[in-house]
């Protein structure tokens, strides 16, 4: 499926939580599968400060977990674009599954911040 677009991401643009390492190239976490742990560390650091859920009780792990998959469909959507572009029909079967995935989690994780918005 080629339109006669090419992809080019500009690599210029700020990127939030994006560092600047010594040697002057641009690290970015949300694109290296770092351990759970920094993981975790990421989805505290960019997660909605308006939900205030926290780790340590067990009811806040619920939605914090669906928000971690959803962000972590989204990061492999992301590796399926150029593929798709370049005509690859399974990448683009991922790519839909994948997006089909995706709502589904922004509708739960929707819900669930409703729910804890009444209470």
């Amino acid at each position: 499926m080629s339109l006669g677009m090419s992809y080019k991401p500009n690599l210029n643009t700020h990127m939030p939580g994006a560092s600047l390492n010594p040697a002057g190239s641009v690290h970015s976490p949300s694109t290296s599968m770092a351990s759970s742990t920094q993981y975790r560390q990421l989805i505290n650091d960019y997660g909605p400060p308006s939900l205030g859920y926290t780790q340590g009780s067990g009811s806040s792990q619920v939605p914090q977990s669906k928000y971690a998959e959803l962000l972590a469909i989204i990061e492999e959507l992301g590796k399926e674009i150029r593929p798709t572009y370049a005509g690859s029909k399974s990448a683009m079967e991922r790519l839909k599954r994948g997006i089909i995935h995706a709502r589904g989690l922004v509708r739960e994780c929707l819900a669930e911040t409703e729910r804890n918005a009444r209470s």
